[in-house]
């Protein structure tokens, strides 16, 4: 009787610590992943719009303890760089995104969370930044770019992303849903994201 009462670990209660961790490793992952992700597309941006102007790109910063910036040693169209990072690190998202659902992946569901994080960061920065020329936005005003502009790329983009994310269902439901997170999954994303950063602080400066 004691052991049918008290069993040594629960079948149900196990089965969900073990989902809940895996749940949280997904979670720990996802975050840092979709940064360094986004901040790669962004510099993909610059460094296409620069080669594609003619420029010459000297250092690419992508260093996880860094904020990311592509530095050109010649530039002859700088309003057609600083823009092609934020718009590459929108557009390729959804593209992408586009790309899954159409064929129906199952990974349709991290790739819309990528691209509604993408479009939120980009949007935020150059509407955020805007009054005080913050990074790519003192670029922007420099070259002629109205505030007006900038602005209105946040307005565009920013809803867009929460409008990506409120269609992924709620937050509560899929917290209370652990076993949703396959051991798979949580462990492919971990082993992902390290690498990932182990290549970056070897390879890129800060």
């Amino acid at each position: 009787m004691i052991e049918a009462e008290f069993p040594i670990c629960g079948q149900g209660r196990c089965r969900v610590s073990v989902s809940r961790f895996y749940q949280l490793l997904f979670c720990i992952s996802l975050l840092p992943g979709c940064w360094l992700a986004m901040m790669g597309l962004h510099e993909l941006g610059h460094v296409l719009g620069g080669l594609l102007t003619g420029g010459t790109v000297s250092r690419v910063v992508l260093h996880p303890l860094a904020i990311s910036r592509t530095d050109l040693s010649a530039n002859p169209y700088p309003a057609v760089v600083v823009w092609a990072g934020p718009i590459l690190g929108v557009v390729v998202p959804l593209v992408v995104l586009w790309i899954v659902h159409k064929r129906g992946w199952s990974q349709v569901k991290l790739v819309q969370f990528f691209a509604g994080f993408c479009l939120i960061a980009n949007g935020a920065y150059i509407a955020g930044g805007a009054l005080e020329g913050i990074g790519d936005c003192g670029v922007m005003l420099q070259t002629g770019t109205p505030l007006w502009i900038m602005w209105g790329f946040g307005l565009l983009t920013v809803p867009a992303g929460f409008w990506l994310w409120h269609r992924l269902g709620a937050l509560r439901d899929w917290w209370r849903n652990p076993e949703r997170i396959s051991e798979q999954s949580a462990w492919s994303l971990f082993l992902a994201v390290v690498g990932m950063i182990v290549l970056l602080v070897c390879f890129s400066t800060r």
